[in-house]
């Protein structure tokens, strides 16, 4: 038993690692949007591309990625897609042109959701059963210890020596993860081969459609902000490289404990939980602005930012896997997709206003009432959801 264990352990760290390079992938470069313009002759809020061009590449190719290799084992879709990670990754540290830089953000965009849901769906398969909630938490923990610590640490990388070097670093966490699936990975079977047609159904899942209303059309604010927070501090703040770092590691710091908190809320509460989540996250980013040029309240705004978004992120992937029980393939996947779809619109919205000449006062105000519009969606979902989907006698569904 102890040889098992230790050998789930492994397995779980080295998914960390790779989630952790991941989304070190994918927020990095919010902290490095005026080195980035700088070095490749481009405005600033063209860079916000870099950030959208991801997102929106995540949730197309994610779901069609995992469609399309739904009947293939775990195992060698993992070594293939933290393959495709490390290319790309070496293509953004030798990027000669802010053009292909976001061509390998695409590449490095089509891996990601459905490694996260494999990755999740190994944790799962591997552990005992009153082990399976934390696994799967361990495996979307790589994701906000990277905001807490790779996110900051790329920022203070890229402003002491250049931005090329927080790739490389990347691309060495990708090689370690790589060699780490291909040598303790199991190589897990398919017990029952997945079915595309029924797994197709979640698609006409009220309680599932509800929860990606509310991501897609409120929960997307949080990135028309999140986008320009580096420009924000330095701008609004006067904050230089180091109170920069340290603003992003009080960001990450609240992310880590909101996912911490939020993930013991009881299945039976989350709708609840996450209207009051919308409601405290739309007040902060209303206040945003108004507070973080004084020097304190920036590091507090920062933090309770972080906090809030991904204090409400577990809520909605929780509804989204918990109502999706038709499909415990795809439904990990389309749920890391329909963030990443949210994440382009706001990015996107956020470089439109920029462009068009608003503030980042009126850019973070249009945040927080998108997130207000989301809540509105939520208290409509829980008057209408089925309650009986959350009830405690439900087993933990596989993702």
């Amino acid at each position: 038993m102890t040889r098992l264990q230790h050998s789930r352990t492994v397995v779980l760290l080295v998914f960390m690692i790779g989630t952790f390079a991941i989304g070190m992938t994918e927020y990095v470069v919010t902290g490095l949007l005026t080195q980035f313009a700088k070095d490749l002759h481009v405005e600033v809020a063209t860079t916000g591309l870099l950030l959208s061009v991801y997102a929106i590449s995540v949730a197309i190719f994610g779901p069609l990625v995992r469609i399309i290799t739904i009947k293939m084992t775990p195992k060698p879709l993992l070594i293939g897609m933290m393959a495709i990670f490390v290319i790309s990754n070496i293509i953004a540290a030798t990027a000669p042109t802010f053009e292909v830089l976001l061509a390998s953000r695409l590449l490095s965009a089509s891996m990601h959701a459905p490694f996260f849901g494999l990755c999740m769906s190994v944790a799962f398969y591997i552990s005992e059963p009153e082990k399976q909630p934390s696994a799967i938490a361990a495996v979307q923990g790589g994701l906000t210890i990277a905001i807490m610590l790779g996110v900051p640490a790329g920022s203070y990388i890229g402003g002491i020596f250049e931005w090329r070097y927080v790739f490389w670093f990347i691309t060495l966490l990708g090689v370690v993860s790589l060699l780490g699936i291909m040598l303790t990975t199991p190589n897990q079977k398919h017990v029952v081969v997945p079915k595309l047609k029924e797994e197709l159904k979640i698609f006409k899942n009220k309680n599932v459609l509800l929860v990606l209303a509310i991501i897609v059309f409120g929960f997307s604010g949080v990135f028309t902000a999140y986008t320009f927070l580096e420009p924000m501090l330095r701008e609004l703040s006067g904050f230089g490289v180091n109170s920069i770092t340290i603003g992003f590691f009080f960001f990450g710091l609240g992310a880590v404990i909101g996912n911490f908190v939020s993930g013991r809320i009881p299945a039976v509460r989350l709708t609840e939980r996450l209207i009051l989540a919308l409601v405290i996250l739309a007040a902060v980013l209303a206040l945003f602005t108004f507070l973080i040029p004084y020097y304190v309240l920036a590091f507090a705004m920062c933090f309770l930012f972080g906090a809030g978004t991904f204090g409400t992120t577990p809520l909605l992937n929780s509804k989204i896997i918990i109502a999706g029980r038709e499909a415990p393939s795809l439904s990990g996947t389309i749920a890391a997709s329909v963030f990443n779809l949210a994440n382009c619109i706001g990015a996107t919205l956020g470089t439109i206003f920029l462009n068009s000449g608003l503030s980042y006062t009126w850019i973070t105000l249009i945040a927080a009432g998108m997130i207000l519009f989301g809540t509105v969606i939520a208290i409509v979902t829980h008057k209408i959801e089925d309650k009986s989907l959350y009830m405690p006698s439900r087993q933990p569904i596989e993702s």
